[in-house]
């Protein structure tokens, strides 16, 4: 059974793969394609775990707390002020994807180069 208070059961403290959609109008065209492909993957593809990595270093969803402002107004709400407040453009952004997109690839080759040398 969950043990968080009623309150907090709501809340999520890191942006994850679901929201990815929510996105969709806040940049350019390049966003808007990229957010369309990864909108239909799966959450558990490597493309949109790429991105939710992304925007949780955007969003600085490490730093944030239950009880916080930004907790309390969501996280699809402070995902959308992260990209909307993003002084670069949205090649600058995309790039930040692509960069997060071979650090997952870079971890899952690594993993699975663990579980070849256990078995």
């Amino acid at each position: 059974m969950n043990e968080l208070p009623q309150v907090y059961q709501k809340y999520e403290l890191l942006f994850t793969p679901h929201l990815i959609s929510k996105l969709r109008e806040l940049r350019g065209d390049r966003w808007r394609e990229l957010i369309d492909y990864l909108s239909a993957l799966p959450e558990t593809h490597p493309d949109a775990l790429a991105f939710s990595m992304m925007m949780i270093r955007l969003d600085s969803c490490l730093t944030c707390e239950m009880d916080s402002y930004r907790a309390q107004r969501g996280c699809a709400m402070c995902a959308r002020q992260a990209v909307l407040s993003f002084k670069g453009t949205d090649r600058q952004l995309i790039q930040r994807y692509q960069r997060a997109k071979r650090g997952i690839k870079w971890h899952l080759k690594a993993a699975k180069s663990r579980l070849k040398s256990a078995a």
